[in-house]
């Protein structure tokens, strides 16, 4: 029986956690050993009595269940004093923010730990039940919209009152990914009218069927990666964006940016001469500032005023509804163990020809064995 182990978020700011109750007796079921950090769930109201009643074994310290377990799941990437505390042979399935985390890849690498990242999960059929960034960022962009309501001074929806009649706020969402389709439709379940502007012309269907306007700008020859994100742009082509967005971003009460590009920089989309031009009291929000932002002027977990313009700039988003978002990133990694996890043999099976595992196996026997992350590393 293989046994799998849980420890607590060591990030203080994060609120989300790895595993619930419900994901334990799913993994016990098939059978898993389940070891828990007591205290995981405590503040999210799941004790561990609730974690032990699933199945689930009770460590009080980090480094016992380290010391027991053939995997290590996680939500957030480690630090260096985790990663040296792992053994050779082990597996870490976790977020590692490769394209960016240089010396957590080389570390993982040295330690001879086969590390599985959760941004690689492939954007595909089979493996969308493992998607985390698509489960967190459908929060993420619920979240997004409840801040611009909360900071707009008028209220959403067209209502018709005896003293007259108040128009719909307008919002603009750019970039329509899984962020921009929740925030197209939260904003339309309050009432707004919706504008949506994406470089992919095939998500114009997906933004008419939420009953929003697709803002269509020329740039030429666009399109998007073989995994559905969006690819970069030209500057010639930023630029004839960014000026066609401008009046719409005027016209506007809210924008909403949720423009990624894989394994890159977020790109400036909305500068502070487009800012300029909206009305005083206009609310922007920007939901790629961890990526590095798509607000020319917006700062992390920082609400900045240009020109009476409230810029919301805050990170960890899904982190804001933590108990779905906790049940839905332990959904994403009890699927995974599970697609993967023979049952007479209780263990899991890492099949280095599967497309999920060639995708985000990071590294393994003392190598990095993903081609795009060691070509970035060595380059």
């Amino acid at each position: 029986m293989q046994t799998l182990f849980f420890p607590r978020e060591d990030i203080p700011e994060e609120s989300r956690i790895s595993i619930v109750p419900e994901s334990v007796a799913k993994l016990v079921r098939v059978g898993a050993q389940v070891l828990i950090e007591s205290g995981i769930g405590s503040a999210l109201g799941f004790s561990d009595s609730a974690y032990k009643d699933a199945g689930a074994e009770i460590v009080t310290q980090t480094q016992d269940g380290i010391e027991k377990a053939a995997i290590i799941l996680r939500l957030r990437k480690p630090d260096d004093a985790f990663v040296k505390r792992l053994r050779a042979g082990q597996m870490l399935v976790s977020h590692l923010d490769p394209f960016n985390a240089k010396d957590l890849i080389a570390a993982l690498k040295a330690q001879s730990v086969s590390s599985v990242a959760m941004e690689l999960i492939p954007r595909s059929t089979i493996a969308q039940k493992m998607d985390a960034l698509s489960s967190q960022a459908n929060l993420g962009g619920y979240v997004a919209v409840l801040l611009a309501a909360q900071h707009l001074p008028q209220v959403i929806p067209m209502m018709m009152t005896p003293a007259g009649t108040i128009k719909p706020a307008r919002f603009f969402i750019v970039g329509v990914g899984v962020a921009g389709l929740q925030a197209i439709a939260t904003a339309k379940r309050l009432g707004a009218r919706v504008d949506a502007f994406d470089t992919r012309p095939v998500v114009e269907e997906q933004v008419r069927s939420l009953g929003a306007k697709f803002f269509k700008i020329d740039l030429g020859e666009t399109g998007q990666t073989k995994d559905g994100y969006a690819k970069a742009l030209t500057e010639e082509q930023i630029a004839k964006q960014r000026q066609a967005m401008a009046k719409q971003c005027s016209l506007s009460d809210v924008v909403i940016t949720a423009a990624q590009v894989f394994g890159r920089k977020a790109p400036v989309i909305i500068t502070k001469e487009m800012i300029e031009q909206m009305r005083p009291g206009s609310v922007v929000v920007d939901t790629a500032i961890e990526s590095g932002g798509n607000v020319e002027g917006s700062v992390a977990d920082e609400i900045v005023e240009v020109g009476g313009v409230k810029i919301l700039g805050f990170r960890n988003l899904p982190g804001r509804v933590p108990i779905d978002a906790s049940h839905m990133y332990s959904s994403n990694l009890t699927n995974f163990v599970t697609h993967f996890w023979d049952s007479d043999a209780k263990s899991f099976q890492l099949d280095r020809d599967d497309e999920i595992i060639q995708s985000a196996l990071v590294t393994h026997e003392g190598q990095i064995v993903s081609d795009r992350i060691r070509t970035l590393i060595e380059s």
